[in-house]
């Protein structure tokens, strides 16, 4: 049985590096996460509508771009797909906790986690992300890693991507965005089912702070 799941868990690991090479050209349809959400409203006996639309980095506000590095991952520009000070840190405290906390991963293991697996934590999904985002920071660059990330990640119930989110909180376009706009929607990422970029104030002012020290 060992061996079958090995295989089956090495053949799922091929795949998803095959899917990260074709991702320098093409976007993808859907993610795992968007999958997951389908899932759990048929389950639910609730309706489920998705907004997804993928645009190109240079469609979507710097702004934005500096607000979400800032609030997700501050050595993205530095590091190789995993932060290994932010791994210790988090790793002393699940010890601490006897559980999964808090999950300390960088933008890119954030990406093949959206595109590849679920929300659900366990140590097999860590597993998975420390194993794809080394092999998505070789295939990919730290732009299209970004853009990628910006195209797919929640940010409200069947909301995908940053024009969609741009369209739903705030019903304008994403390359649009003010500051302050931008740094509100970094700051609903941690939890977009709950969160609302208008109550977020004084998160909103952590990350714009984070991006004045980073010289932005």
């Amino acid at each position: 049985m060992l061996a079958v799941a090995g295989i089956v868990a090495l053949s799922g690991y091929l795949l998803c590096c095959a899917g990260l090479l074709l991702l320098r050209w093409t976007d993808p349809v859907t993610t795992g996460v968007q999958v997951q959400r389908h899932i759990q409203a048929l389950i639910a006996g609730k309706p489920y509508k998705k907004q997804y639309r993928p645009v190109p980095i240079s469609h979507i506000s710097v702004q934005l771009q500096r607000a979400v590095v800032a609030a997700e991952d501050t050595n993205f520009y530095r590091h190789h797909g995993i932060d290994w000070h932010a791994v210790d840190v988090v790793i002393q405290e699940d010890m601490d906790e006897g559980r999964i906390v808090r999950g300390g991963s960088t933008i890119t293991q954030q990406l093949v986690k959206n595109l590849f697996l679920s929300t659900s934590r366990s140590w097999i999904r860590k597993g998975f992300e420390f194993g794809l985002a080394p092999v998505a920071e070789l295939v990919l660059n730290k732009r299209r890693i970004l853009e990628l990330y910006l195209n797919v990640i929640e940010w409200g119930p069947g909301v995908y991507g940053a024009e969609a989110a741009t369209e739903y909180h705030y019903h304008g376009s994403a390359g649009r965005l003010s500051r302050d706009q931008a740094a509100r929607l970094a700051a609903v990422i941690p939890n977009p089912l709950h969160r609302k970029p208008a109550r977020m104030g004084h998160y909103t002012g952590i990350i714009e702070k984070r991006m004045a020290q980073m010289g932005w």
